[in-house]
């Protein structure tokens, strides 16, 4: 097998690279864990480095059948508005001494990040943010965030209820209480460690967080100061079709007991091996198995010969209809004698797209216009009705339903062409001894 067709079988999962100074130089990064995870359920990391100019290069790194967004430094917080005033400039100068190497703005990263992350919300592509993903997630879709944590959110927190969410001290090992929120993606992951209190703990690493939600997301867990930890679109997730966007401001995959590979709790061991990334990738799997059905419809004309017979079949059936529109049906001998042709085309209508009765009663109404050439191009004109009709009904196919059907419509195409070149042709010649 060679190199392209790996390409073509394995999903691509899209990371952004973090930029660090080694030796007097720069260089770039990539946790192992988060590439540990994705090689390991099949899937092949991308890492688009992070380099002067890259946002405009994005284009050359598809096919993107998954993204992944974790860890960096502080979002530029110009990127998102905010009508309460900024932070004094005391209060800026205070957190950058306290979050040296957090507060250095990488702007190039920035711009690739929440380019990818808009480029997934428009094209539906699974989208996975950790960390500092979570926030570009929400940053993307015009949520905003607290500059710094302890400054903005401690003001107005019971003082009861103040979480840290930054322990340099204890950086792997801190941990802090969040609430699991009800019938959510994480609420099924750790339903093995949730009690009546639906709380567990989790890793903290950061000073910033998200501060307005966007509006399409729904919180999946809080910290008792009420910041959110976890969030989804519930629109937008359903890993068996392909859909997943989704943020975590904590780190899963890093929830280990110290010096051990041990997770904090089975319901970790469950996100991570089983659930978090599992869930993640099936649907970055599922989307690829979309986007390839698509693109591939014009080439699957390349079939074996038992389906080239059945295909050649079918389109013979097509011609036959058309010949009958164009001739007229008045013979009905002729028709009579054809009716065994021309059944081929109207059950490829009725079995490839029937799921109810209902449906397969409208549909067999296309198959029948296979058979009543006279009437055959007027039920083709679809009205508005029944435009959402097909919408509804397709959206309800499988994908290699959906390439059957768009197989089909390839062929009249190309019948509807030929038809077209040789009236064209027919039309030039008459034109011409008219002249």
């Amino acid at each position: 097998m060679s190199t392209s067709d790996l390409a073509d079988i394995l999903p691509r999962v899209i990371i952004v690279s973090r930029r660090s100074l080694r030796k007097n130089k720069f260089v770039d990064f990539v946790g192992e864990y988060h590439l540990d995870l994705i090689v390991g359920y099949g899937a092949v990391p991308v890492i688009v480095p992070r380099v002067a100019g890259v946002h405009t290069l994005l284009h050359s790194f598809e096919p993107i059948h998954g993204v992944l967004l974790c860890e960096g430094e502080d979002i530029d917080s110009s990127l998102y508005e905010d009508d309460e005033p900024n932070l004094s400039t005391e209060e800026l100068e205070e957190i950058r001494r306290l979050h040296v190497s957090d507060t250095a703005i990488d702007k190039e990263k920035d711009t690739i990040e929440l380019a990818l992350a808009k480029h997934c919300l428009e094209s539906n592509i699974p989208y996975l943010g950790i960390c500092r993903g979570s926030q570009v997630l929400n940053v993307a879709c015009g949520g905003t965030l607290y500059q710094d944590i302890g400054k903005e959110l401690s003001k107005t927190c019971v003082p009861d209820r103040r979480v840290v969410h930054m322990d340099y001290d204890n950086y792997d090992g801190h941990r802090h209480v969040v609430n699991i929120v009800e019938d959510t993606p994480l609420d099924h992951w750790f339903k093995e460690s949730l009690y009546n209190n639906m709380e567990i703990k989790v890793n903290s690493y950061h000073h910033q967080g998200v501060k307005r939600l966007a509006q399409r997301f729904k919180p999946m867990a809080y910290a008792p100061d009420g910041l959110v930890e976890g969030f989804y679109d519930p629109d937008v997730y359903n890993p068996e079709e392909g859909k997943f966007i989704m943020g975590l401001q904590f780190h899963p995959e890093r929830m280990r007991k110290a010096n051990s590979d041990e997770f904090d709790y089975p319901g970790c061991t469950a996100a991570i091996r089983y659930r978090f990334m599992f869930e993640f990738v099936k649907a970055v799997v599922a989307y690829q198995k979309k986007l390839n059905a698509i693109k591939r419809v014009p080439s699957s004309l390349k079939l074996d010969k038992e389906l080239e017979q059945k295909r050649k079949v079918i389109v013979r059936s097509f011609s036959l209809a058309r010949n009958l529109y164009e001739e007229g049906d008045n013979n009905n001998n002729n028709r009579q004698r054809k009716e065994s042709d021309l059944k081929p085309g109207a059950e490829f209508l009725e079995s490839n797209i029937a799921l109810s009765m209902q449906q397969e009663n409208r549909l067999k109404q296309m198959g029948a216009t296979v058979r009543n050439a006279s009437s055959y191009m007027e039920r083709l004109k679809m009205n508005e009705e029944r435009e959402k009709l097909a919408r509804v009904v397709m959206g309800k196919m499988t994908v290699e339903q959906l390439s059957d059907l768009n197989l089909f419509y390839h062929m009249m195409g190309q019948i509807c062409s030929d038809m077209l070149e040789k009236k064209q042709q027919l039309q030039t010649v008459t034109n011409g001894n008219l002249a």
